[in-house]
């Protein structure tokens, strides 16, 4: 275990980024965490480093992603279809199924060694849903969580007409974390209608602007929902 403690998180707002690309700095942080990790076990400790925290905003043009415990039959597309709506297709190494990124969707990835926070998994998760309803409650929105499914959903006490606003998938190893969740502000909800979003057959798919009936300010949202985050982790951005 690191025994070291750093609480600081770089931020960085990559903009509208293709999904392989910010899939693939994503990986290099990642790499460079765990390289950090594996080093300071062989070494005094006034000779460790603190390992470094990363909080990625972007958007991403329209793509879909598939996790690990994902069906392919849960994309109802082409690849001739997926060209004529200038959408990309990946399986990548996140849990969860599939899901759709694209443009008016705030895509947050905290690439954290949560030896720094909290070395719980089920709690990392909880935490970042917990920073989406607050942000949510800032614009009058009740928001929360339905037992045995991730990310965060409206009507979800009375559930009949439950719809998800947020997704999380993530992957971890040696409690560095990577991949995350995907907030719905301005999206364009008929890219969901291409998939079984998350494997759901039954609920379906909101964002901010419906629900409010307004374009939001998509800045404005990020700058609320990166300090719910800072406040909930306790982290110095």
């Amino acid at each position: 275990m690191n025994t070291l403690i750093n609480k600081k998180v770089q931020f960085q707002d990559l903009g509208l980024i293709d999904y392989q690309e910010a899939w693939d700095y994503q990986e290099k942080i990642f790499a460079g965490t765990i390289a950090i990790k594996t080093a300071n076990r062989d070494v005094e400790k006034d000779k460790q480093r603190l390992t470094p925290n990363y909080l990625l905003f972007c958007q991403h043009p329209h793509v879909y992603t598939l996790g690990k415990s994902g069906k392919q039959d849960h994309l109802l597309l082409s690849e001739d279809d997926l060209a004529a709506k200038q959408a990309k297709y990946y399986r990548i190494n996140r849990g969860g199924d599939i899901t759709y990124h694209g443009p008016g969707q705030i895509v947050g990835y905290p690439i954290f060694d949560l030896d720094n926070f909290f070395t719980d998994i089920h709690r990392y998760m909880r935490t970042l849903e917990e920073a989406i309803i607050l942000t949510l409650a800032d614009y009058g929105l009740e928001a929360g969580r339905i037992n045995g499914l991730t990310g965060v959903w409206f009507d979800f006490k009375e559930q009949e007409n439950s719809r998800k606003i947020c997704a999380l998938g993530v992957k971890s190893s040696r409690w560095v974390t990577m991949h995350g969740f995907a907030l719905n502000v301005n999206t364009d909800l008929s890219y969901f209608g291409n998939i079984v979003p998350c494997g759901i057959q039954d609920k379906a798919v909101t964002s901010m602007a419906a629900e409010l009936g307004r374009e939001l300010d998509i800045q404005e949202v990020s700058d609320k929902l990166k300090n719910h985050l800072a406040g909930l982790f306790q982290m110095e951005l």
